[in-house]
């Protein structure tokens, strides 16, 4: 089969599995995220009852984002920080999200977990309320993960948070409530992959968790997803990305096709301003809005997973707190209020955003060291958060000393390891205005020499980021 006819079946396939998606859907769902986050219940079975359109069976047409996706980019980029969140079943085994498979847990009896599954002490205000005073902008939930288990209540699996357990209460939408209600922007973390459904095609991972039909039934699923990503996008208020996660699963079947265009059609359509992003480890795809790294800042490659070229999309690097991403007991090795600002200040220099992730305890509550970290790093943005939003990577490339971010003719220069009180600055023939230390605002000495500047900094730094301002 060629690639105009593989595209044209998958477009075929995804109308006749989602009932077609008609030219009303935006409106719809533009009713459904007032500022109060309002949701309408209706909305995602309406969305799949309408009749087959001829539009709906075309091949998908080249993505051009529209005027308020690009808007989401540029505010993407100003924010610079974010948390994430891997919260689900596993957090009560305490031994990390992969779980289920590592152990080759069987997915029946794993599920038994949600019959437990009661975190008394979540409050999602107290949540949103410390991230916030950590500096970030932004909040990515774990919706559903390679688990299986939905964190939110939907109407097209029982396997939820509030159906299956004892809580009763739909985590993400008090999450997402108080998320508008304090002005944090909410994206959603979603899984490609399912260790739990039996209709889901297995991968390289997950093979050991019982479940009868490897091949499993890909149209189902597909409608499946697809299901769950209209409510999560009609039903929850405004949502500023998608996150997705598992699409290497199925490199081991190269011809495997997972279908993103149509996906990625949908939740432009349902909320155009929502972005997409995918941890596949690739360049990006096409109707992909951002490139995400994976415990690697771009360019960088340490932990194996983001030797990917880098593309002109807004960027966003992940990195844990500790060790793991869900809850893990024995995991205490937090990295340092140091090391998580370094990383937070490289991502900006390299013209990232730092998502920090944090894995919530079974109980409800956010580790005590990591709260402890958010409010410290809070801190330290409250004197240099404004070297941070709203920058780009500056004209200084990064260097062993450190990196600088800019804004407009503002040159911020973040000397994070420097065993002299000497800076050689390459700024070639720029014509510098004024050099000062940020903080105390005293003019610092420089000299002019071939190719840039040498910066007087009158000691050797010892700040956690010593940051010098220069206005071109």
């Amino acid at each position: 089969m060629n690639l105009e006819t593989k595209s044209f079946a998958a477009a075929i396939s995804f109308a006749l599995c989602c009932s077609s998606l008609s030219a009303t859907a935006a409106n719809t769902a533009s009713a459904a995220f007032p500022a109060s986050a309002a949701s309408s219940t209706s909305v995602a079975s309406s969305e799949f009852s309408k009749n087959v359109e001829l539009s709906a069976v075309l091949p998908a047409q080249h993505y051009q984002p529209t005027k308020e996706n690009l808007q989401s980019r540029q505010e993407f980029q100003d924010d610079k920080f974010g948390i994430f969140l891997h919260w689900g079943l596993y957090s009560m085994l305490a031994t990390g999200e992969w779980t289920m498979t590592n152990k080759d847990l069987n997915y029946k009896e794993y599920a038994k977990l949600a019959g437990g599954f009661y975190p008394s002490k979540f409050d999602a205000a107290k949540w949103v309320a410390a991230i916030k005073a950590s500096g970030a902008k932004y909040i990515c939930f774990t919706t559903r993960h390679h688990e299986g288990f939905s964190m939110f209540k939907t109407q097209y699996s029982d396997y939820n948070i509030v159906d299956a357990t004892p809580f009763k209460r739909d985590i993400l939408k008090e999450l997402a409530d108080e998320c508008h209600k304090q002005g944090i922007r909410l994206h959603l973390y979603y899984s490609h992959i399912d260790w739990y459904r039996e209709d889901a095609p297995q991968g390289r991972t997950g093979r050991g968790t019982g479940r009868p039909n490897p091949k499993g039934n890909w149209q189902s699923y597909y409608q499946f997803m697809n299901h769950q990503l209209t409510e999560l996008l009609t039903h929850y208020g405004k949502i500023g990305a998608i996150w997705f996660d598992g699409w290497w699963d199925q490199d081991i079947n190269p011809d495997f096709d997972w279908q993103l265009p149509e996906q990625y059609a949908l939740i432009h359509r349902l909320q155009p301003a929502c972005m997409i992003g995918n941890n596949h480890h690739q360049v990006p795809f096409e109707g992909e809005d951002f490139q995400m790294f994976e415990r690697d800042l771009p360019g960088e490659n340490k932990s194996g997973l983001s030797g990917q070229d880098i593309s002109k999309l807004p960027l966003e690097t992940c990195e844990t707190m500790n060790g793991m991403w869900g809850y893990k007991i024995t995991d205490q090795d937090y990295k340092s209020t140091k090391t998580l600002i370094h990383y937070l200040v490289k991502s900006a220099g390299k013209n990232a955003n730092l998502l920090m992730n944090i894995g919530p305890q079974p109980d409800g509550e956010l580790p005590a060291v990591a709260l402890q970290r958010l409010a410290e790093m809070g801190e330290w943005m409250k004197t240099y958060g404004e070297t941070i939003y709203g920058t780009r990577a500056g004209i200084v490339a990064p260097h062993d000393w450190g990196v600088s971010t800019q804004k407009g003719n503002r040159l911020f220069v973040h000397v994070l390891k420097l065993q002299d009180q000497s800076l050689f600055l390459p700024l070639g023939n720029r014509k510098v205005k004024k050099v000062f230390d940020f903080v105390s605002k005293k003019p610092l000495k420089m000299q002019k020499c071939n190719g840039g500047i040498i910066l007087d900094l009158g000691a050797i730094p010892t700040e956690i980021d010593k940051v010098v301002e220069i206005q071109l």
